[in-house]
C-alpha cells in the first residue's frame, strides 16, 4: 500500500502566467521537501500539457513522484509516476489498463457512494472533497466538511487525500479528521517554499 506524504501539492497551470513560473514554483516545493506533486491543466491542449510535463520530469527525475491529472496517455509519454482521475474521466480500471500495475492511480470522490465504489477498484489512493469552499474549480461539488472526511475514513481502507479549500489554518483539523494527506493549490502559490515548509511544521 502506498504511503502518502502529509502534503500533496497540486500545480495548476491556470494559476501561473507561464510555464517558467510553474517550473520555478515546482522547484521551490521540491526544495521544501515535497516528494509527491500533481500537475493539473484544465485549459491547455495536449501539446502544451506534454511540454509542461516533460519540463517537470526533466527538472526532478526520481526524487519527486509526479502525478498527471486526467491524462493517462500523457502520463505514459512523459514518464510520470502516476495519474489522478475524476468522476468524469476514464474509469479507474480503464486507466489501470493503460498505465499498467506499477504506476500510481488516484481517484477523486465526492460522496459515500463514489468512495465505496472507488475503494473496490485498483486505485492506490482516494481523494475526498471539497472539504471546504474552493476557488480552484469552476463548478465545485458540494462541500463535504470535516464530517465528510471522518465518514470517508470509516468507509474505506485505502489511503485518503483531502482536497478543497485547505490552508495552513485548517490543515491540522483535516488530518485529525482522518485524512492521510492534504492536497493544496492556492495556499502554496505565494512563496511556495516557505509555505510548504510551514505546512510540514503544522502537519508534523
Amino acid at each position: 500500500m502506498i504511503v502518502l506524504p502529509r502534503l500533496y501539492p497540486i500545480l495548476d497551470a491556470g494559476f501561473f502566467p507561464d510555464v517558467n513560473g510553474m517550473l520555478a514554483a515546482a522547484q521551490e516545493l521540491a526544495g521544501a521537501g515535497c516528494r509527491f506533486i500533481q500537475y493539473r491543466n484544465k485549459s491547455g491542449d495536449a501539446r502544451e500539457m506534454l511540454e509542461h510535463a516533460r519540463g517537470l520530469k526533466k527538472r526532478f527525475g526520481d526524487p519527486v513522484r509526479l502525478i498527471m491529472n486526467d491524462r493517462a496517455d500523457l502520463a505514459l509519454t512523459a514518464d510520470f509516476d502516476g495519474v489522478h482521475v475524476g468522476q468524469e474521466d476514464l474509469s479507474p480500471e480503464s486507466v489501470r489498463k493503460i498505465i499498467g500495475p506499477d504506476r500510481i492511480l488516484g481517484v477523486s470522490t465526492h460522496n459515500p457512494e463514489q468512495l465505496t465504489e472507488a475503494d473496490r477498484t485498483t486505485a492506490d489512493y482516494l481523494a475526498i472533497g471539497p472539504v471546504f469552499a474552493t476557488s480552484s474549480k469552476r463548478k465545485p461539488d458540494p462541500v463535504v466538511g470535516l464530517e465528510g472526511v471522518r465518514r470517508a475514513r470509516r468507509l474505506i481502507r485505502k489511503p485518503l487525500v483531502a482536497i478543497g479549500g485547505i490552508t495552513r489554518a485548517n490543515a491540522a483539523s483535516v488530518i485529525e479528521a482522518g485524512a492521510d494527506s492534504v492536497a493544496v493549490i492556492s495556499d502554496l502559490l505565494r512563496d511556495p517554499r516557505k509555505s510548504a515548509e510551514e505546512f510540514f511544521r503544522i502537519l508534523g
